[in-house]
């Protein structure tokens, strides 16, 4: 007979895709800060001083990893600009997949789907990749 363990999740557990977990391209720091990111509610507002509050890592840590987390497709970087142009805000969109849908095993995708649905579909593996995202706002210094 075997024994099971089951582990009983009844408030303050966190449900997401773990693709970036299998992708071996990224570091563990990469997959452990990710997977803080994607257990942060969508409607957190946070910067990069934020999330080194987070842990004990400092902030040059933390943005070394979300520039790795970026290199993957994990985090988009878009800037905002004001009406005259000038540089307001850096806005990150956060991906539980990369656009590209790349198995991280090194085995190329099958489909790339376009921009209209990059954020949705399934992994090669068969584990979904749901879309769900945190959208990181951050003042210019």
């Amino acid at each position: 007979m075997s024994q099971v363990f089951r582990v009983e999740r009844n408030k303050n557990f966190t449900v997401m895709a773990n693709y970036h977990l299998k992708d071996k391209r990224l570091s563990l720091k990469a997959k452990g800060l990710l997977s803080v990111m994607l257990s942060l509610p969508d409607d957190w507002n946070y910067n990069m001083k934020g999330l080194a509050r987070l842990s004990k890592d400092g902030i040059d840590s933390v943005r070394s990893t979300v520039n790795e987390l970026e290199r993957y497709g994990y985090v988009t970087r878009h800037r905002i600009r004001t009406e005259t142009g000038q540089l307001a805000d850096t806005e990150y969109l956060v991906r539980e997949c990369p656009p590209d849908q790349a198995d991280p095993l090194g085995k190329p995708a099958e489909e790339k789907p376009g921009w209209e649905n990059q954020l949705t579909g399934e992994t090669n593996d068969g584990f979904p990749c749901t879309g769900e995202h945190n959208t990181i706002k951050e003042k210019e210094q």
